[in-house]
């Protein structure tokens, strides 16, 4: 194992965005007020309509180098942060962290995670909390008295400034070694996926994840989820997707779980999706989640068929 200390790392912030100017503005600027602000920060417009790419770029007066990704076309969150971290790898970063336009680290984050050093095997990140909840954005799993152990608030992580966790892409800072081990994101998951996959790919390798109480991310999240058991374990779905949404996460969690498990949990991986879309918005998401499924199960993945939109 090696530690890199972090006076000596190279960060590069990245996240993807579109049409959403003030959040990707507010994101920028909370990167800027880091008492330990990254090198460089990336952003992978896709395709905009309003200010944002004009907007990003009148920013003046940072503490770092900001770069703004014109994309060609719409590649999703999957696509916009795999062109941008490649793109801050090519810029000498040694390690990435991976945003969303509407994560916004509170000023310490960066150092917190950072001020005992950098170890390259490990993926550190910050708790994410709703600004609105106060709770975790998301449940995050961590190992707790020798168990895993789905966490909602700080009080219920284990002592300590620091926890092993898992699964975890928003936030997370990845080292260049993880990078050149496991490769890039995958830009055909489009959205809903990629922070599934990517975090997988990391513990398959053998990578693990570690949390840190005093790194904080305000990270507004889904104001309602369904809860369910599948196959052991705690299954979490949004109610209120747009169908496009609604699409990608039921056909990436389908070509996922086949990858992962085989056949058969791929097959009621896609029966609990179309049974939570049954539960949250009523019979009429069935044929959209048969074809989700269908196209999960053969790995037809890219973007979402015209006749679908």
């Amino acid at each position: 194992m090696e530690n890199t200390k972090n006076g000596e790392l190279v960060i590069a912030a990245v996240f993807a965005t579109m049409n959403r100017s003030s959040t990707a503005v507010s994101c920028v600027k909370s990167l800027a007020a880091q008492t330990h602000p990254p090198d460089h920060v990336i952003v992978a417009d896709n395709v905009s309509t309003d200010s944002t790419f004009r907007d990003l770029h009148a920013l003046r007066e940072l503490p770092f180098e900001l770069t703004v990704i014109p994309m060609p076309e719409n590649a999703g969150n999957a696509g916009g942060v795999k062109e941008a971290m490649e793109l801050a790898f090519e810029k000498g970063a040694d390690a990435v962290w991976i945003l969303d336009d509407d994560s916004w680290p509170r000023p310490d984050a960066l150092e917190a995670m950072l001020k005992d050093g950098f170890d390259q095997d490990v993926v550190s990140h910050p708790i994410q909390i709703d600004p609105l909840t106060k709770k975790f954005t998301w449940p995050l799993q961590v190992l707790k008295n020798g168990e895993w152990i789905l966490a909602t608030t700080k009080e219920e992580l284990p002592a300590g400034e620091k926890a092993v966790s898992r699964g975890v892409w928003t936030g997370a800072l990845v080292s260049r070694r993880i990078r050149e081990t496991i490769g890039p994101v995958m830009a055909e998951l489009f959205i809903r996926g990629e922070d599934e996959e990517y975090p997988w790919r990391m513990a398959e390798a053998g990578f693990s994840h570690a949390v840190y109480r005093d790194a904080v991310l305000d990270h507004p999240g889904p104001t309602s989820i369904i809860a369910l058991s599948c196959f052991g374990k705690s299954f979490f779905f949004e109610r209120g997707l747009a169908d496009w949404k609604f699409y990608y996460k039921t056909r990436n969690m389908v070509w996922l779980k086949r990858k992962q498990s085989g056949k058969c949990k791929a097959l009621l991986t896609g029966l609990a999706y179309s049974l939570a879309g049954l539960l949250s918005e009523g019979p009429s998401r069935l044929p959209l989640a048969w074809a989700a499924a269908k196209a999960g199960w053969k790995g037809e993945l890219g973007r979402m068929p015209k006749n679908l939109v």
